[in-house]
């Protein structure tokens, strides 16, 4: 087991220095986990860290999944099978650039319910993950057995709240359920951070990237004995979308690095591995001070983070640099480097007709609800993708501006079909103008949702339309809603005929492989718009490529079907593979396959 005395840490009674890198299992292809953590081992640290998404696993309240993809049990023990320990970190909590920072967006449709303190109906949410999570953990417990060292209390908790009843409850809530091994907190080195995040009789931890020495003497007068560590030593940064791709200097992380433990700290570096924000999971920050205001800013879905070991397992020259650091302060494995993972070689992908959304709602999403207003995602019990709203308004009436109040996060809007213009959450006043004949107008609302704000004051991010709309001064009542989760799009009829401009439209595309065995992709969508890409039936993620930077979206191996490929997604038991992009704005003319990844116009980052 790991524990601590006032000169620092000791596993199985000897000294010991955490020396750790970050690695998501969920933004990890579980046929590749394996291999991701052989890189993260040949760096030479001797831990895994991995937060665990409440949001991720919970399928309904009261239930979770923990297989396929979910199936932390097995992602632990392959890290204890290649030497690593393991610090887990369950929330409820997370950040991590996730949607809602791991939280259900199930929780945003409770009137009233106040996130992240000591509300008794938040607690008690936390208390049922609890309930789903800590038995998955508890045979996995380095006092068991099992390679978990540490499990963490929440997460950078001071940067948000300083509820004292709070922090003792997660604290509690996990201890009552077992879990017997070292408990930690993680915050900014400031003293209203750790003033508000860290618990009495705990370890405490602190998350930067820069200045080491002046950060762990603040975390000194905190932590007055005991183990010095850096929980997130930030090697990179993430992106949003409409900004360059931040990268740190090799020279500069692989200095900050040497100086951090040079002081005899340990270290868990944030990201060791990045991976990918599959799906529909992606975060977002908020640059403003209230709900509502311009300052929405959706993460991408490439989380390369500019990491040691990059998106496709490249082992990078950070990779290299981080090593020799490592290297002088513990022993590296004695072990080959890993190989290089197969590239697919480049080609284009064959049309293969296209759907236009508008046509397809009943299949999408069933039959319509009928609300006298427009209610959120989250009231209709959807999490992810689309929703549509569609009412008639009355005329004959002179041409007015339409004007969504609470949007989340980005409005097409249609009259009798035709495309009318496009509202953006940043820029709510900038509605097209809407006029009306003597016969009326049937309007429709396609909302598409980005990433849930996942840190900072402005958590309650709701998506679709939560407060109404309005053409003129005048609100529009009666609408027929549909919420469109686009869970499975692989069965839409699709015809030769291409989409009209300006009209969301799904288009197909088939590509045999040619290589021998799985074999890693990159997408190329720079030629098209903004939308979605679907694999065999697997949602890669968005793109969005006018606002950049990223402009190819990975597409691991195991997802390809067809010369020896790996795992069938369950789509069909054939060779050729299927890819569906979901256009919104302005489709392409082709879809290459490209060997390589393009993450966009970099920003070299400092961090202070």
């Amino acid at each position: 087991m790991l524990s601590h005395d006032q000169d620092g840490f000791r596993r199985a009674g000897r000294p010991h220095r955490i020396v750790s890198g970050a690695l998501h299992y969920f933004r990890v292809h579980p046929d590749l986990w394996e291999d991701r953590l052989a890189r993260l081992r040949a760096l030479g640290v001797n831990t895994v860290d991995t937060y665990v998404p409440w949001n991720f696993h919970e399928t309904a309240p009261g239930k979770a999944d923990f297989t396929g993809p979910r199936d932390l049990a097995r992602f632990l023990c392959l890290a204890q099978d290649l030497g690593l320990d393991a610090i887990v970190r369950p929330g409820p909590y997370i950040c991590a650039e996730w949607d809602f920072g791991g939280l259900p967006a199930r929780l945003l449709a409770v009137d009233g319910l106040h996130l992240r303190c000591s509300d008794p109906r938040f607690e008690a949410e936390v208390d049922g993950w609890f309930d789903l999570v800590v038995p998955e953990l508890l045979p996995l417990l380095a006092g068991r057995g099992g390679p978990v060292v540490a499990v963490q209390i929440e997460n950078e908790y001071g940067s948000y709240g300083n509820d004292t009843r709070y922090r003792r409850h997660v604290e509690q809530a996990l201890v009552a359920r077992g879990v017997d091994c070292l408990l930690f907190t993680a915050d900014g080195p400031e003293d209203a951070m750790l003033q508000g995040g860290t618990v009495p009789g705990r370890l405490a931890t602190a998350t930067f990237g820069a200045r080491p020495a002046e950060r762990l003497e603040a975390l000194r007068r905190y932590q007055r004995t005991g183990p010095l560590a850096a929980m997130e030593f930030w090697i990179g940064w993430f992106d949003h979308w409409g900004e360059d791709h931040h990268v740190r200097a090799v020279d500069d992380a692989a200095r900050s690095l040497d100086e951090l433990l040079a002081t005899g700290a340990s270290v868990n570096l944030y990201m060791a591995h990045g991976g990918t924000n599959f799906g529909f999971w992606a975060g977002a920050n908020h640059s403003g001070s209230r709900p509502g205001e311009a300052g929405y800013q959706p993460t991408v879905t490439s989380y390369d983070y500019d990491a040691p070991i990059g998106e496709a397992g490249e082992l990078t020259p950070k990779f290299h640099a981080f090593r020799e650091v490592i290297g002088t302060y513990v022993p590296l494995p004695d072990t080959p480097l890993p190989e290089p993972l197969p590239r697919i070689t480049p080609a284009l992908a064959t049309p293969a007709g296209t759907a236009e959304l508008l046509g397809h709602l009943d299949l999408l999403g069933g039959p319509p609800v009928l609300r006298p207003a427009p209610e959120s995602m989250e009231r209709l019990g959807q999490s992810h993708g689309l929703i549509h709203y569609r009412t008639t308004v009355t005329g004959p009436r002179p041409a007015m501006p339409v004007r969504i109040d609470g949007l989340g996060d980005r409005a097409y809007l249609f009259a009798d079909g035709v495309p009318l213009g496009v509202l953006d959450r940043n820029a709510p006043d900038e509605g097209p103008d809407l006029p009306v004949g003597e016969e009326g107008v049937v309007l429709d609302v396609l909302v598409r949702a980005q990433g849930r704000v996942n840190y900072g004051p402005l958590l309650d991010d709701r998506k679709g339309i939560w407060r109404g709309v309005r053409h003129g001064h005048q609100l529009l009542f009666e609408w027929e809603i549909r919420p469109l989760p686009l869970t499975d799009p692989t069965g839409l009829d699709f015809a030769p005929d291409p989409a009209e401009p300006g009209r969301p439209a799904f288009h197909r595309f088939t590509h045999d492989l040619t290589t021998h065995g799985p074999a890693d992709a990159f997408i190329d969508m720079s030629g098209w718009g903004t939308g979605l890409v679907w694999l065999n039936g697997f949602l890669l993620g968005h793109y969005d490529s006018p606002r950049g930077p990223q402009r190819t979206l990975y597409a691991p191996g195991p997802l390809w079907r067809g010369a020896g490929a790996g795992t069938d997604t369950g789509t069909g038991t054939g060779t050729t593979n299927e890819i569906i992009v979901l256009e919104l704005e302005r489709p392409g003319t082709e879809l290459p396959l490209r060997d390589r990844p393009d993450l966009g116009r970099t920003t070299v980052v400092t961090l202070e």
